[in-house]
């Protein structure tokens, strides 16, 4: 995945400064086999890009910053095909925007890339995606982009509109097959999950020949969850590690009435529980790509499967969460075209099951991924989220006998 970094910004992270480490790079068990990148790129002919913005510090101003957004780009069959795909859509709670779902749901396509970005730029993500498709796009006519969203103005200056149609273009322009970026990336630039920051995660599921030997790739925007919920590996990883609880680091309390309530970092950062404040606020935006040749009616099942995953970690489907999933295949090429009759492939409902293991199995690692990539990022009005410590994951894990297979 091609990432373009735009108004770079050196963020303090002295408190826990953490490079690299994946899921299963740190010996956290997760279950199945991952394709070769681990990503929802292993699914052949899918391609992901983003543009990432950080610009400026301390207290917010409307329209100026600090910024911390961006857009992810995902391409079924990549930047230069314009085959549609079966697709099928499930929404677990609805606090949240999925543009382009009424045409998915009435014809059983999709007919584009679909975008992640922050809640108040999906209009122009969503008119910039039709402006791309139109340069692009050989007999184009009309679209119903699929637009996503979730909410990072606790980081953000969400009301400043700073995704711009160009930003939307280089997102597009730069998608790529291969490794994908995860972590303050893209749309996931000032997510936060689960009481620690959040952001763009993936992973992916071989299945045994026996099954079909099909991939099955999962995308993540993570904003959501509880932090006393968080379970990674069956491990209540979040009842564990208390502190690190979301605090402002400026002289001052944010601007912003609803986050008066926040502690200051002096004395946040090594003490006290998360408070209610952090609970049940936020999304998760889940893409699943699969060649498994599934018709749209079957890939809505996958997509309601999803769900499951985002439980394992300890989500509810809160009344404040937009939780909106979306899923699609890249088999049957050209079944949508108008050429007359189409023959299509349709694997048994008798034998789904695999997939929808290794879509739960994958959506729950992406989860993680996001998490451990994500760094800790102090944003508008000096707001500063926590990244989960991965020393402390693992110590808490090895407690649990969950370490490495232990």
């Amino acid at each position: 995945m091609r990432t373009t970094l735009l108004f770079l910004l050196a963020i303090p992270t002295g408190l826990h400064a953490q490079t690299g480490g994946r899921a299963r790079d740190l010996g956290i068990p997760m279950e199945g086999t991952p394709g070769r990148y681990d990503a929802i790129t292993d699914v052949r002919g899918v391609e992901v890009g983003a543009v990432t913005l950080i610009r400026g510090s301390g207290r917010l101003r409307a329209g100026h910053g600090p910024v911390r957004t961006g857009v992810t780009a995902v391409f079924p069959r990549g930047r230069t095909g314009s085959d549609s795909v079966f697709a099928g859509w499930f929404t677990l709670n609805g606090n949240g925007e999925m543009t382009g779902t009424t045409w998915i749901e009435e014809s059983g396509r999709l007919d584009g890339p679909i975008l992640i970005t922050n809640t108040h730029s999906v209009g122009v993500v969503r008119d910039a995606t039709i402006a791309w498709m139109t340069r692009h796009r050989p007999g184009f006519l009309w679209a119903l982009p699929v637009v996503a969203e979730t909410y990072d103005g606790v980081l953000n200056d969400a009301e400043g509109f700073h995704v711009t149609r160009e930003h939307v273009f280089a997102a597009l322009d730069g998608a790529a097959s291969g490794p994908v970026r995860e972590g303050n990336v893209g749309g996931g630039t000032g997510m936060n999950c689960h009481g620690f920051k959040g952001g763009t995660g993936t992973a992916s599921r071989v299945l045994e020949s026996e099954a079909g030997g099909y991939t099955v790739g999962v995308l993540v925007q993570c904003n959501y969850g509880q932090r006393r919920r968080l379970t990674i590996a069956g491990v209540p990883v979040g009842r564990e590690i208390t502190d690190l609880v979301r605090c402002y680091a400026g002289a001052e309390p944010p601007s912003r009435a609803w986050l008066r309530g926040l502690p200051s970092c002096a004395a946040a950062t090594g003490l006290g529980p998360a408070g209610p404040a952090d609970e049940g606020l936020g999304s998760i935006i889940i893409v699943v790509a699969t060649d498994a040749p599934l018709l749209p009616h079957q890939l809505e099942r996958v997509a309601k499967r999803a769900s499951l995953g985002v439980g394992r970690l300890g989500g509810l489907g809160e009344n404040g969460s937009g939780d909106i999933f979306i899923a699609f295949s890249t088999a049957n090429p050209a079944a949508a075209a108008d050429t007359g009759l189409a023959t299509v492939t349709m694997l048994p409902n008798d034998r789904i099951n695999p997939v929808f293991e290794a879509t739960v199995q994958a959506t729950e690692e992406a989860i993680v991924n996001a998490m451990l990539a994500a760094r800790t990022m102090t944003g508008a009005d000096s707001v500063r989220s926590f990244a989960l410590p991965h020393d402390r994951l693992q110590r808490v894990m090895r407690k649990y006998g969950r370490l490495g297979g232990s």
